[in-house]
């Protein structure tokens, strides 16, 4: 595929993916309010169920899995299938789940 986006945004963006707080997210969206103050007080998927419910669950985990994979795969994408673009993506999604910039990085619970 060919882009104009450089390829160096390529961890800034899986970095910012990787750290969305969906649990959070659906809990509120789904009227349960903070997630964090309730229950066992984790963002991960039982807790959102506890919560708000499980269509607020089911939704976190949908979207929880997309954005596992899709950085590695939008980054396959954008540079034609390159192992070291792909990696490049994977790790500091990976960093953006355990250390969110949204949550002010605190260490995830989930």
């Amino acid at each position: 595929m060919n882009t104009s986006l450089p390829l160096p945004i390529i961890p800034v963006a899986a970095y910012l993916l990787g750290s969305i707080p969906f649990g959070l997210l659906f809990t509120r969206l789904f009227g349960g309010g903070d997630v964090r103050k309730s229950g066992s007080g984790n963002i991960g998927a039982t807790n959102v169920a506890r919560v708000a419910g499980p269509s607020a669950c089911i939704t976190h985990l949908a979207l929880r899995l997309s954005r596992s994979a899709a950085p590695v795969w939008i980054a396959g994408r954008l540079s034609n299938e390159s192992a070291t673009w792909m990696m490049s993506a994977g790790l500091p999604r990976s960093s953006g789940i355990v250390f969110p910039i949204w949550l002010k990085f605190p260490a995830a619970k989930a």
